[in-house]
């Protein structure tokens, strides 16, 4: 189910340049910025942090565009039916262990994803911390209140798909509505509600950190750059990504090197440590097929 989410798209042509060179600096190099932007985070208020796929490459699941992503290979004419792993055996990388710990330790204050994977929910992190602008596959949301529940294995559908599953949440009437995916296709406007948290939180950023994404696709790569009107403090962003990206001379600071690598250099820095993967914690494991996400 991770490479078939590719193959489940509609037809589009403009999926952005794919197949550009990865660079990684020297350790020194990569040291010193991170001890740079170590800086940065005691001084902000407000950290928002963007994801891109390449936070999830190594947990099993490819990217889409790097040397050897999914689209690349596509326009190679290689078939990428068996590459990666699937999203219920996929564990949260150190990465998003690591996001979750800085959350919990006051240093990050929200997280805008462009994955649909699930490994966010896996750490247990809240709705209030994350938007998720693309979907996800262990996520429903009623078609007629809004709520969204934890599935407790990924979709079988996407497209935003109206299943027989009907709404859950507790109210004073009984809510109508049935449950549907919130996988977009690439004629789905984005969640408001989510694109509006991301909106809201990348304007009150002082600090922008985007991981392993290539900002290629907007909305979502145009938040980090948002203009903070009626703020006179300067946003500073970073760029942690092993491809150049086309913003990277925008960005206040660059560093190409795993995520995995650079995060944590970071959380050793500021003395923060990553909690550990607990399968009994799974979204899997629950008895319940639909739980509300809080």
């Amino acid at each position: 189910m991770s490479v078939n989410y590719a193959a489940g798209l509609s037809e589009y042509d403009h999926k952005g340049v794919c197949g550009l060179p990865e660079e990684v600096e020297d350790f020194e190099t990569i040291q010193g910025k991170v001890e740079l932007l170590k800086g940065w985070i005691l001084d902000a208020k407000h950290v928002v942090v963007h994801c891109g796929a390449g936070i999830s490459t190594s947990a099993g699941i490819p990217d889409f565009r790097g040397p050897k992503g999914v689209w690349t290979l596509e326009k190679q004419g290689v078939k990428t039916e068996a590459c990666g792993i699937s999203f219920e055996t996929a564990r949260p990388t150190y990465t998003h262990l690591a996001l979750q710990a800085l959350i919990d330790n006051g240093n990050v204050q929200h997280v805008i994803s462009q994955n649909i994977d699930g490994l966010f929910l896996k750490t247990g992190i809240k709705r209030r911390n994350i938007s998720e602008l693309h979907g996800n596959f262990y996520l429903s949301e009623c078609n007629v209140c809004a709520s969204r529940y934890i599935r407790n294995s990924p979709s079988q559908t996407m497209g935003l798909k109206v299943s027989e599953h009907k709404c859950l949440r507790p109210h004073s009437r009984p809510c109508r509505g049935l449950l549907r995916d919130t996988i977009l296709d690439w004629e789905d406007e984005l969640p408001l509600a989510e694109l509006t948290s991301a909106e809201e939180n990348s304007l009150k950023a002082d600090l922008s950190i985007c991981l392993g994404t290539s900002l290629q696709i907007n909305p979502a790569g145009n938040l980090p750059f948002t203009k903070r009107k009626n703020y006179n403090q300067k946003r500073k962003v970073v760029i942690i990504n092993l491809q150049k990206t086309k913003h990277d001379k925008k960005a206040d600071l660059v560093i190409h090197e795993y995520v995995d690598n650079v995060i944590s250099q970071l959380c050793e820095q500021l003395k923060v440590k990553a909690g550990s993967y607990e399968p009994t914690a799974d979204l899997t494991r629950s008895e319940q097929l639909f739980r509300i996400w809080k």
